[in-house]
């Protein structure tokens, strides 16, 4: 019986290149998905600039600059929530454990449904 011979520049060059061919599919896949985002949001926005004008024109009045009220109301809410935890508001929930027994019948234990073969 003859031993094993393994060829060891084959087996390191086999390894780099399955290596080497993951990290470039992952710098890919990560092309591919930012390029995906990009499409899907330009694909969003779209239809919101294309909005029907108004028939009827108003006096040019300036506006004042406003705040985004998305960003306030995403403040106001995380303000609300650490001010209630912090200063002890909980819901208050009941610690008792009620434990109801049922009673077993062929319909519901499994051990009816075994086939008893050693008879």
């Amino acid at each position: 019986m003859t031993p094993l011979v393994i060829n060891w520049s084959h087996v390191w060059m086999v390894t780099g290149l399955g290596f080497c061919m993951v990290i470039l599919l992952l710098v890919v896949l990560i092309f591919i998905l930012k390029l995906l985002g990009i499409v899907v949001s330009s694909a969003v926005k779209a239809p919101k600039a294309a909005a029907p004008k108004a028939a009827v024109s108003a006096p040019a009045t300036v506006a004042a600059p406003q705040a985004s009220s998305g960003a306030d109301d995403d403040l106001a809410a995380i303000a609300m929530a650490l001010h209630l935890y912090f200063n002890g508001v909980h819901d208050v929930e009941p610690t008792e454990i009620h434990i109801k027994r049922v009673e077993r019948s062929g319909w519901t234990s499994k051990l009816y449904g075994m086939n008893n073969l050693h008879r």
